[in-house]
């Protein structure tokens, strides 16, 4: 069984008209977060942030391929972006991180916890690597209630590191659980060169081990992804089990924010830049006819919206403690 591909049969690319939509979606995470960083940066927001700045395409492309009627994406902390990409409302998100009681969760669980059940988002989680042995719970549980949901699970490099992980992986493969593992392989674990923290740098090619299919793709790049996506998507529901698809992107930001960066190489982010997701959609949107001020067009009217709902967000009340214990369930 060949279970290690280098990337995944090449679907149907969208017209302009797809790239178009999945460029507007990628302006509003991008605007969204810098609005977040703006608004923790003056102390308006409390905890710990981490942004997907240079990473839009992959939950963007990713959530594209999937049915969000009965699929589930299980993010990283990192994951403002996964839930703008399911649909999640921008006002209700920014609630959530100012702790404001018109956040999707009330204002309790703040940017490393938040989750929309509604949109098909089941969250965040701020212990490393937790969410995948949740979305392989999810897929165990759609073999027994028989909704064919597709569980799609998001980490980072560094997680890949965690027993849990590793644990979760080898249960999805042995049961051939319906199930998606995106790996955001940004090149650093934290604050350490990914390359530093494994023996092979090539992530995917652990699937192999488990006996599941693995792919490395462009990150940067929201077809390939969907296409990656998609393939493994209709794998799961024909029930050849999970795949492993590492996302090569980048983070144009610290790991968390006020992270000093000392780590990075000199002259590394400027590269990034030149590649990173958003630049390359304008670069192939205009080589494909669409104007410039088409684009600059889509990029204000999202500023707008988001600066709207993060206005909007700021007026509402602070969550009152008094219902802290709400929502609370405990064994």
């Amino acid at each position: 069984m060949k279970v290690a591909e280098q990337q995944a049969p090449a679907g149907p690319r969208g017209a302009a008209a797809e790239l178009v939509a999945q460029y507007r979606i990628m302006c509003r995470i991008r605007l969204f977060e810098e609005n977040v960083l703006e608004l923790k940066l003056s102390g308006q927001i409390a905890g710990s942030v981490h942004l997907c700045i240079g990473q839009e395409a992959i939950p963007v492309g990713a959530v594209s391929a999937l049915d969000l009627t009965r699929d589930v994406v299980f993010a990283t902390y990192r994951g403002h972006g996964w839930a703008i990409a399911c649909g999640c409302g921008l006002t209700g998100l920014f609630g959530e991180l100012l702790g404001r009681s018109c956040g999707v969760n009330g204002g309790r669980g703040g940017s490393a916890y938040l989750s929309d059940p509604a949109h098909g988002f089941y969250g965040e989680n701020s212990v490393v690597g937790a969410g995948v042995p949740h979305a392989v719970g999810a897929a165990l549980a759609s073999r027994y209630d028989h909704s064919g949901r597709v569980a799609l699970s998001v980490c980072g490099d560094g997680a890949m590191n965690q027993g849990a992980v590793h644990e979760a992986m080898n249960m999805a493969a042995a049961m051939k659980l319906p199930v998606i593992f995106v790996v955001e392989n940004n090149g650093y674990a934290e604050l350490t060169p990914a390359a530093d923290m494994a023996g092979n740098p090539n992530l995917f090619q652990r699937a192999a081990a488990y006996g599941f299919a693995g792919l490395r793709i462009n990150g940067n790049d929201p077809g390939a992804v969907a296409d990656a996506v998609r393939w493994s998507h209709g794998r799961a529901r024909d029930g050849l089990g999970p795949t492993l698809i590492e996302a090569m992107t980048q983070r144009l930001v610290g790991h968390y924010v006020g992270d000093p960066e000392h780590y990075r190489p000199s002259g590394e982010v400027a590269a990034a830049t030149a590649r990173e997701p958003l630049a390359v959609a304008r670069w192939s949107l205009v080589d494909e006819g669409t104007a410039g001020d088409d684009l600059a067009a889509i990029m204000t009217s999202e500023r707008q919206i988001v600066e709207a709902c993060a206005k909007q967000a700021l007026s509402a009340p602070c969550a009152d403690p008094a219902t802290v214990r709400q929502w609370l369930y405990a064994s």
